[in-house]
């Protein structure tokens, strides 16, 4: 069974984002990047099949700006067997990735999908709902377990009443939760490796996709600084600030 596997390049999540000065988005230069870590999670779950003997071949892509081979080399060294990038530029909207998304999958005719649930730059939380959608393929998001069983797959979905399990004819698009799994740290062997398997680099014209955005940014700005705490000597002083000061009761 062949797994795709979408990957996206991001601020690393451990450094602080700063607005640009003129407020047209976040700061990118000279700023750490690494894989999105939902995606690091999907990969770790495609590897963890081919391990179980589930998964033949995992091919990984990504769109984005050309330093997005980085990312897609980082997930070859976890154990993903080739990598795509669609070179776009940086900034794509969940749409137009979605259909270059769909022009690959009918390319490379996966049985299996797996993104990230979201990205946690833009949080858009739309792109594997949009590649079902455009692939009329049934879809499980959020998950945290799954196990396929020939050609359908049993899944569990992290929902707000708790946990969902379902089954799902394949081929499907499957959304990857935080307790799904814990990702594997490189090796610096795997690294090596990874510089000799293969990568493809395709622009978007030659998908036949139109990237031209649709969202204008009219501007970007850091949240209000939250005021200090207060603290409060009993109950009857913290409803008293509930009601008077706050009149939140």
């Amino acid at each position: 069974m062949k797994v795709l596997v979408t990957v996206k390049r991001v601020i690393d999540p451990y450094v602080k984002v700063r607005v640009k000065s003129d407020g047209s988005g976040v700061e990118t230069a000279n700023i750490k990047m690494t894989m999105n870590p939902f995606c690091e999670i999907a990969v770790e779950q495609a590897v963890r099949m081919k391990e179980a003997g589930v998964v033949t071949e995992i091919v990984v892509v990504s769109v984005g700006a050309q330093q997005s081979q980085e990312t897609l080399r980082t997930a070859m060294a976890m154990g993903a067997d080739r990598g795509i990038l669609v070179d776009a530029g940086v900034d794509v909207e969940p749409l137009a990735v979605a259909k270059l998304l769909k022009a690959i999958i009918a390319k490379e005719n996966p049985q299996l999908v797996i993104t990230g649930k979201q990205a946690i730059d833009d949080d858009s939380n739309q792109t594997g709902q949009m590649i079902s959608a455009l692939m009329g393929w049934p879809q499980a998001t959020f998950i945290s377990t799954i196990t396929v069983n020939g050609d359908t797959a049993d899944v569990t979905r992290e929902i707000d009443g708790g946990l969902e399990k379902l089954t799902i004819k394949l081929p499907a698009v499957v959304t990857s939760d935080l307790r799904l799994n814990e990702p594997r740290y490189v090796t610096l062997p795997n690294i090596m490796k990874a510089k000799k398997k293969p990568m493809e680099v395709i622009k978007p014209d030659a998908l036949g996709v139109d990237v031209t955005p649709r969202l204008k940014v009219l501007k970007v700005q850091e949240p209000p600084s939250r005021s200090a705490g207060v603290k409060v000597a009993d109950v009857k002083e913290l409803v008293a600030k509930l009601k008077n000061e706050a009149r939140v009761i």
